[in-house]
């Protein structure tokens, strides 16, 4: 129960950020934040359907041409000037850092418009150039207008058109391999331990890793590595990379003891 109202006040903070309230204004909030929670919360183990969108060219997009892979959605308009581009950098850091460890094929990324017609292919590009969102595998969607309420819905998205614009939840959903709604991330949780520890527990409690030598890399990088808070990314964990050259040094000299035993009693 603990557990549960912590993650809903951090929904709430997570809602309030993104309409813009502030400290004494409840009165003028529009949304819910516990009916906003427990929508979010209840998309979780659905599948979403498979709607056609278009990516920043124009061109066709299914959803489920995602499917294979993680998938991190995310959902924005591009008339916002504040919340929805601090949370796409923020989002993107942390994409960054994941794949810096995982490598750029681990999953993919959507962040979708929901403002049709106006978050348009060509509005969605301008968006995502201007805040210099370069990693791979992150492609930026537009829905048309019928497609935008079932497909908020299906993801547990709440929004309300205001005068000012929208209020809206921020939040990153995560899917599995099958196009499942595995998790949804909140405020303070869009960073790159919890991206990364969404896709171990998809994975049954281990973090999936290409074969050949590019997984060989992969899993070094999760052994001598260790998550930062301050700086949001993971850098070298040198107690563990110390304790492996221990170890490995402490190896190597027993098996040259071992070899020289050996060559000793051959030569007897």
């Amino acid at each position: 129960m603990a557990a549960l109202a912590n993650k809903s006040k951090a929904l709430i903070a997570a809602l309030m950020l993104s309409t813009g309230w502030h400290a004494g204004a409840a009165e003028q909030a529009q949304l819910d934040p516990q009916a906003v929670y427990q929508t979010s919360q209840a998309a979780i183990g659905t599948t979403p359907g498979d709607y056609v969108l278009r990516d920043r060219t124009g061109k066709p997009v299914r959803l489920s041409s995602y499917r294979g892979k993680p998938l991190l959605v995310s959902f924005v308009y591009t008339g916002c000037f504040q919340v929805c581009p601090s949370d796409t950098v923020l989002i993107s850091k942390a994409v960054n850092a994941t794949q810096d460890l995982l490598g750029t094929e681990a999953f993919h990324t959507v962040t979708i418009g929901f403002n049709a017609p106006f978050d348009s292919p060509e509005a969605m590009a301008a968006f995502s150039r201007q805040l210099g969102v370069t990693a791979r595998n992150w492609e930026f969607l537009s829905p048309d207008l019928k497609t935008v309420a079932p497909l908020t819905r299906d993801f547990g998205f709440s929004y309300l058109a205001t005068p000012k614009g929208f209020d809206h939840i921020t939040q990153l959903s995560v899917l599995d391999r099958s196009g499942r709604i595995y998790r949804q991330l909140y405020g303070d949780s869009l960073n790159a331990q919890a991206i990364v520890a969404a896709l171990r527990d998809i994975d049954h409690g281990v973090v999936s890793v290409p074969s050949g030598w590019s997984g060989v890399l992969v899993r070094v990088r999760l052994l001598c590595t260790v998550y930062d808070g301050g700086t949001g990314t993971y850098r070298a964990n040198y107690g563990v990379i110390v304790g492996l050259l221990v170890g490995a040094s402490i190896l190597g000299s027993v098996a040259w003891m071992l070899v020289s035993e050996w060559r000793r009693q051959r030569k007897a």
